[in-house]
């Protein structure tokens, strides 16, 4: 095939630099083509039906499709344009019609049955009957089994799914793009630092303004939300910021998803009933550790009976504090922010431009990359002349401990125009080997922190550094896989309730003084993070924890219930729905004009669709596998240790899929999840 066009060269890392939007339509075009050819010479009468033989082959027509699509999808979130946007929604509706095309093709599945159904299927590897048992469930899931008409509606749905996802996507990044405000006069900005300060004047630096620039990107939010003393302003950022994509705010109906949200609910259920589930909720069940939706429920509920009454104390207290020494009588949702960090400091004596200078992001890289190393035993080392599609972005080669490069990882840290908000991480390319060739697992590790200013490296709040920590705990689920197969390697095929795990395992070393001590530093002095700093860091830790979980219940249980107890014949009724979410379990009740759920961008636009539960059901994982190494430093030795390290990569991040998650917990800590594991790391036991 031509390789006049970068999508469809078959190189180990895409020509960022050369793919233009033009080219995406003819490679993917001719990509389906090459898929529906050869998915018809595996399913010619006579042919073969054994794993090299059905598999495989299949393994590498997906990847020939991940090749080219991976780069394109990347570019749409961190270099987002006109152009861009014109061929990228056709081509993803094309992709997911063929993917439903090829989970509906009844010849296929019988072939990959009938590998199922062989002698010799149970002398297979795990990865590979787990391969197999994935595929077939995947063909239940696409309705293999359907009859017309049911068959061809159910593919429509998914392709109208498709569209609709990007263009709530869309919405949430053009409203967050379109909203400023230019200060001038320094006094409107009082209270917010010199770190925070100088983001805003880099904003305004930007679009060619003097003064000062607040938007909706994080780092603008964070600053002023926090810190601002000008009360109008903090409610401006959060009336903008919290009607964004919605029929409420600055640009009212401009980005509107509401009827996004209206028709996705709606196509959900009717796929899920298509199949035979009764909601979208029991649908999704199907690839994730819990069983039924009681068990969900359950679990959300019996920990908002636990955490609901230390928010209310929490709340009471705040509340007191802001009447009292704020002069905030009625504490509205944009004071909670500010409040918060004012009795934080007044507490604790801590506050978060007291760890910045402690934490310069390159420092924390490198300190990241020393913990790493001496858990997993790799090196990161850095690649020069690698194709990237901004300046900012740095190339690494993983080198295991034999000195192997094992695996690759593009790191993207910084905010700006054009660039989905959060923090992320997204496969490049897969870890694949089909006994001819072989090809490296590479990831993108995305995120959103306020860039360098004159004269000083970016500081991170703490708060960076554990999302910096996540997001790398993803990237080495994905790195370190030693699964051959992509469908069921790295994070792949991972029941989406565990997927979580290694993340948010990550994030303890966080809170570890040895770790720490390999990175935080003073940016200017080269002075080590302070005890006493340190340790009013681990007292305010737990601080406000109540009112973290339960806003994390009301997401988790509004995203529920709003795919489980969907009726036809009243709508999605998503404002009500988040209602009877926050009576169960909020206690802070923002304005009737909130629109959250319309930038809801997880739920409406990504994976966790009645799934937002899977952060707190991880978390419960990657507490306990955490307990592992703090046991082995209460016995004298290190909580960074090679051992316990080793024995993690191996039974958990090496695996992938290729067995359930439950599995390899209890393969790497001896015995099932112990509930309270949950609690204690919240200070909640």
């Amino acid at each position: 095939m031509s390789h006049d066009n970068p999508l469809l060269a078959d190189d180990a890392l895409p020509a960022f630099s050369q793919i233009h939007p033009d080219q995406v339509t003819p490679a993917i075009d001719a990509l389906l083509a090459e898929s529906r050819a050869g998915i018809a010479a595996l399913t010619v009468p006579g042919a073969q039906h054994d794993f090299a033989s059905v598999m495989l082959p299949q393994e590498r027509i997906e990847q020939r499709i991940a090749h080219a699509w991976s780069p394109v999808s990347h570019l749409h979130s961190v270099a987002d344009s006109e152009a861009l946007r014109k061929v990228y929604g056709p081509a993803e509706e094309k992709l997911t019609d063929h993917a439903l095309e090829v989970g509906q093709n009844r010849d296929l599945y019988a072939a990959v049955q009938a590998v199922a159904d062989a002698p010799g299927f149970s002398a297979l590897s795990r990865p590979q009957r787990a391969l197999v048992e994935h595929a077939l469930r995947d063909f239940k899931l696409s309705g293999v089994a359907l009859e017309e008409p049911a068959r061809s509606r159910f593919r429509e749905i998914g392709v109208e799914l498709s569209k609709l996802s990007t263009e709530f996507s869309n919405a949430v990044l053009d409203a967050t793009d379109a909203w400023h405000e230019h200060i001038t006069d320094e006094r409107d900005i009082a209270g917010i630092p010199e770190s925070g300060r100088a983001v805003l004047r880099q904003y305004a630096k930007d679009k060619g303004l003097d003064g000062y620039l607040v938007t909706l990107k994080q780092p603008s939010v964070q600053a002023v939300m926090s810190y601002a003393d000008n009360r109008g302003l903090r409610e401006r950022v959060y009336w903008a910021y919290q009607t964004r994509a919605s029929d409420q705010g600055p640009d009212a109906g401009k980005y509107d998803n509401t009827a996004r949200i209206e028709q996705i609910m709606a196509l959900r259920h009717e796929a899920a009933q298509l199949l035979g589930f009764a909601t979208a909720a029991e649908e999704s069940l199907a690839t994730k550790m819990a069983s039924a939706p009681n068990d969900v429920l359950a679990f959300l509920r019996d920990l908002a009976a636990r955490a609901k009454p230390v928010a209310q104390k929490e709340l009471a207290t705040l509340r007191e504090f802001a009447s009292n020494e704020l002069k905030l009588d009625n504490l509205e949702a944009w004071d909670v922010g500010y409040a918060s960090e004012k009795l934080r400091q007044k507490q604790y004596a801590l506050d978060e431009e007291q760890l910045k200078p402690y934490f310069p992001l390159p420092a924390v890289i490198d300190g990241l990359f020393g913990l790493v190393h001496r858990l997993y035993g790799i090196t990161l080392r850095p690649r020069d002349g690698v194709d990237v599609w901004h300046p900012d972005v740095r190339y690494y080669d993983v080198v295991d401990a034999d000195g192997r490069i094992f695996a690759g990882a593009y790191i993207d840290l910084y905010a700006r125009n054009g660039k989905r908000g959060g923090a992320w991480m997204d496969v490049c390319r897969a870890r694949f080997d089909d006994g001819a060739q072989s090809q490296l697992p590479v990831a993108f590790l995305t995120c959103n922190f306020a860039p360098p200013t004159e004269g000083r490296p970016a500081l991170l709040t703490h708060d960076d550094v554990l999302t910096l920590f996540h997001e790398f705990g993803h990237g080495f689920h994905h790195l370190l896989t030693e699964v051959p197969l992509p469908s069921v390697g790295g994070i792949d095929g991972v029941e989406w309730d565990a997927v979580e795990l290694p993340s948010q395992f990550m994030e303890n070393f966080g809170w570890n003084r040895e770790a720490l001590d390999l990175f935080a530093k003073h940016w200017q002095s080269g002075e080590r993070l302070p005890d006493e700093l340190f340790e009013r860091m681990l007292a305010a830790r737990h601080f406000h924890a109540g009112l973290f979980l339960v806003r994390q219940l009301e997401f988790a249980l509004f995203d529920f219930l709003l795919h489980l107890e969907y009726d036809p014949a009243k709508g999605a009724r998503t404002l009500d729905v988040l209602e009877q979410a926050r009576s169960e379990v909020a206690v802070l009740h923002p304005p009737a004009w909130q629109r959250f759920p319309h930038a809801f961008s997880h739920i409406f636009a990504g994976g966790y669709a009645a799934g937002y539960y899977s952060y707190l059901w991880a978390e419960l994982l990657s507490a306990d596998a955490f307990g592992a190494f703090e046991e082995h430093a209460a016995n004298g030795g290190s909580v960074i240790d090679a051992s316990t390290g080793g024995r993690f990569r191996h039974e958990i991040l090496a695996v992938g899929a290729s067995r359930p998650a439950l599995e390899s917990f209890v393969a790497f800590r001896g015995r099932r999840p112990e509930p309270d594991a949950l609690l204690r790391s919240h200070g909640l036991a």
